[in-house]
């Protein structure tokens, strides 16, 4: 079973910038689709994909996004990050990783962790 386990939230002003982690056990990388989610209030508070990356290292970003935030591998530390620069108000909101299973629709979910951008 997959968990995941995310850190790195904080308070930041805008312009500033934060690195999300995301601690992965229970599979290593190479068999996962990693990505980043967040809420999005124009959405109904659905959660929408801020940043992808498969187990090839091919990446993808929600349009808000791109050209702001990077997401990573680390395999060594089994671990994903998600560098965030430029950080605007509207970034604002709880970040959650997500693992899905190669070759399945089996999909994990982290507890989240809380990005506020103001100031």
């Amino acid at each position: 079973q997959v968990q995941l386990v995310e850190s790195g939230g904080g308070l930041v002003q805008p312009g500033g910038s934060l690195r999300l982690s995301c601690a992965v056990s229970g599979s290593p990388l190479s068999g996962l689709i990693m990505s980043w989610h967040r809420h999005n209030p124009t959405t109904w508070n659905q959660r929408e994909m801020v940043a992808l990356v498969t187990d090839m290292g091919t990446t993808n970003y929600g349009d808000a996004v791109r050209g702001r935030f990077t997401i990573s591998r680390d395999s060594a530390r089994n671990t994903v990050y998600l560098q965030m620069n430029d950080l605007k108000p509207e970034d604002t909101s709880m970040y959650y990783c997500n693992a899905r299973t190669l070759g399945t629709t089996a999909d994990s979910w982290g507890q989240g962790t809380q990005v506020t951008v103001s100031g």
